[in-house]
């Protein structure tokens, strides 16, 4: 058993920032669990999600490596209440599979992410000429 912050790092953290998702109508993160036969009990919730790269060196190759954290069965309200009422880390299930790209991005309808270097701009209001 392994104890570690959810939150997403890399090895130096030169640019910081959010995400956003919008889950998929039809192969949502949940739907694709359970048709590869990794949810072992259809009640399981998708509490998270990781995606990671190797090394680059201006090229990318598949796949990226992704981590599927779930919560045990319950609904959405009943999960958030285990959560909060937590006095130290959830326990969850946590999956890894390597996946193409574009099957990971097909996960979701509509997928931001936002990151400014070492965060110097996150959460703040910009004003921008557009050329």
């Amino acid at each position: 058993m392994f104890t570690e912050a959810f939150k997403a790092s890399t090895k130096y953290g030169d640019f910081k920032g959010t995400s956003q998702v919008d889950n998929a109508d039809r192969n949502s993160p949940r739907e694709f669990l359970q048709t590869m036969g990794f949810l072992r009990d259809a009640g399981e919730i998708v509490l998270g999600i990781e995606a990671h790269t190797g090394e680059m060196h201006g090229r990318f190759d598949d796949p990226i490596a992704v981590t599927f954290y779930l919560a045990q069965k319950g609904d959405h309200e009943s999960v958030k209440a285990m959560i909060d009422a937590a006095n130290g880390p959830v326990m969850v299930r946590r999956i890894n599979i390597d996946m193409a790209i574009a099957d990971f991005l097909g996960l979701f309808k509509r997928f931001s992410i936002a990151f400014s270097s070492h965060a110097m701009l996150e959460g703040r209001k910009i004003t921008y000429l557009d050329y």
